[in-house]
């Protein structure tokens, strides 16, 4: 899976909790939680629908590493190999 398909995964499940995002308006490296307002309970879902999407298990110890788009990709693509 390259970037483009996971970023496209990621854009897909953020605006199923958050319907309001326009994805030509988010920047890859500011913080996500930032540019899209979402709280807690949105991020955790926003790590299940990836988990469930990819098939990716992402321990709680790993969520701070999932702070920008640009991250939380690099991070997908080293989590698939």
């Amino acid at each position: 899976m390259d970037d483009s398909q996971i970023r496209q995964a990621l854009l897909d499940i953020l605006r199923r909790i958050a319907p309001e995002v326009e994805p030509g308006t988010l920047l890859p490296d500011a913080k996500l939680r930032d540019q899209v307002d979402l709280d807690s309970m949105d991020f955790l879902n926003l790590v299940v629908g990836l988990h469930e999407r990819l098939g990716i298990d992402i321990p709680e110890a790993d969520y701070a590493r999932l702070t920008t788009p640009d991250a939380i990709t690099a991070y997908l693509k080293a989590k698939l190999g």
